[in-house]
């Protein structure tokens, strides 16, 4: 097969930079809770500007999965004593609306203790993946975020 005057160079390039277009990288920043933290229950403030319907549900579930108690409270509801849950949602439409970016905080008196970032670059591209639910993006932050506590709760 013959391209012309175009140096296979350039295509095999061309072929290259296409195929990273179509795959989507998630970036994934942890700084997970501490061990020392003895969390059995947290307050989730929620957060009405999501627009990622289920983001709330997904992220209940994914703390009592991993044995903390969640309660849902309004966003002005002061936390003075006990660990409060932050968290911030976006999406994106391409087709139909899916999860492209989101962080949760984690604190105890005020002070950040831990936080988790899932962040899908370049809108997910072409990659399919880009339209995997919330639960099955989120779940695996959410088990790191708490990994350390699973792990004392285990000695």
């Amino acid at each position: 097969m013959s391209f012309g005057t175009i140096p296979m160079r350039l295509i095999y390039s061309l072929i290259a930079i296409a195929l990273l277009c179509m795959t989507g990288c998630t970036s994934v920043n942890i700084r997970p809770i501490s061990a020392e933290h003895q969390i059995t229950s947290v307050v989730i403030k929620e957060n009405p500007k999501v627009a990622v319907a289920d983001f709330l549900d997904v992220l209940v579930d994914g703390f009592e999965r991993n044995g903390i108690k969640a309660k849902v409270v309004s966003e002005s509801t002061e936390v003075h004593d006990g660990y409060s849950v932050n968290y911030v949602a976006y999406r994106k439409w391409d087709l139909a609306p899916y999860l492209v970016d989101a962080t949760i905080g984690i604190y105890k008196n005020g002070e950040r203790i831990a936080q988790a970032q899932y962040h899908l670059k370049g809108g997910g591209g072409f990659s399919m993946m880009k339209w995997q639910g919330t639960k099955t993006k989120i779940d695996p932050v959410i088990d790191e975020l708490l990994k350390d506590l699973k792990t004392k709760a285990l000695k």
